[in-house]
């Protein structure tokens, strides 16, 4: 048995019986039932997944992925390939939106470069580069099957070397990984490509228009069999997707909730769920992202967001805003009194 076999076979299912519970505590607390919404829903997710009704949430961790794609030379992204490495490293200096909004949230980041193309100082970076970014998916496979396999892998290998972990994020860097993105969602989904392609970096609409000529001509080329999800991610995915997927699954197998960014992150936990469908009870959507098509994506996903910020930002900066919610429904439900214990405390009218 593989390791990405061990992983999935070490998925449960979400423990029903915890999470109705939990309801049943929520509906106890002192407040109207149902008055706080969607915290009391994901209190009632949470319960199943940690198998528990004393919810952890004090070890936040966000795994972030960095990789290049081929497809960036044909122009589809409006900055230079080097920012992948740049930004990479200004994940470590503390500088980036997800750092900004971790810290408000006491969130730990881990950032790995699973297949940065340009030379950078690589001090702090988890090293597991799988190559100088992906081939151009729109002339060839952007990866074999091999490569496909070990970017699961190093994202399994990644999160299990996290000692403590009550809730996990997921996020990329990567110029160019809409493209990819957009691609596994059409074939998994079928979803037209014009309807789910984006601007991305901000790309204009004459540029909009060339990515989905590209990504089309990628997928009719490679033609990748969508009953086999590993030969989607290897003909037309991304070596951070794989990574991220792979998170996913390891984080689900150690019963951690899994708390979606946008449409790359999003586009992995596709991934994912083809490879075990069990993990969509261990899913939490962050945000719709702002991206083309981010609606009928999740919507065929079986997930609903918990906000629309208008967020593209990627990197896991909604997963993080997120976290803080997650954060906030354990403590609700750790804290709270009872209507019960409320009318014993005294009073009298």
């Amino acid at each position: 048995m593989n390791l990405i076999e061990k992983t999935c076979r070490a998925i449960l299912p979400a423990d029903t019986q915890m999470m109705r519970l939990m309801q049943e505590k929520q509906d106890s607390l002192a407040k109207p039932k149902g008055s706080l919404g969607v915290l009391e829903e994901l209190s009632v997710q949470m319960a199943g997944i940690q198998r528990t009704l004393e919810l952890r949430s004090a070890h936040k961790w966000i795994t972030i992925f960095a990789a290049d794609h081929g497809i960036t030379e044909e122009g589809v992204s409006n900055a230079p390939q080097v920012v992948t490495a740049l930004q990479t490293q200004n994940f470590i200096a503390g500088g980036t939106g997800v750092n900004a909004i971790a810290r408000t949230e006491h969130i730990d980041l881990c950032v790995t470069d699973i297949g940065i193309a340009c030379d950078y100082d690589r001090t702090g970076i988890r090293q597991q580069s799988l190559g100088r970014g992906t081939k151009n998916f729109s002339t060839e496979a952007a990866m074999t099957r091999e490569q496909a396999v070990r970017s699961l892998e190093i994202g399994i290998q990644t999160v299990n070397e996290i000692e403590r972990l009550d809730i996990l994020g997921t996020g990329e860097m990567g110029l160019g990984n809409t493209s990819p993105s957009t691609a596994i969602f059409s074939v998994l989904l079928d979803l037209p490509v014009a309807s789910i392609t984006g601007i991305g970096s901000g790309i204009t609409e004459q540029m909009r228009q060339k990515k989905i000529d590209l990504i089309t001509r990628g997928i009719d080329l490679n033609r990748p069999e969508k009953d086999d999800v590993i030969d989607v991610l290897a003909k037309v995915g991304g070596f951070e997707i794989g990574g991220m997927a792979g998170a996913m699954l390891a984080a689900a197998a150690r019963s951690v909730p899994v708390v979606v960014d946008g449409f790359i992150s999003s586009a992995a936990a596709l991934i994912a769920l083809r490879l075990c469908p069990e993990l969509r009870g261990y899913l939490i959507l962050s945000h719709r992202s702002a991206e083309n098509g981010h609606e009928s994506i999740h919507t065929a996903m079986g997930l609903t967001p918990l906000f629309d910020l208008k967020l593209r930002l990627g990197e896991g900066s909604g997963a993080a805003l997120a976290m803080n919610l997650c954060e906030a429904a354990a403590h609700v439900a750790n804290e709270m009194i009872t209507l019960e214990a409320l009318s014993r405390s005294g009073g009298a009218c």
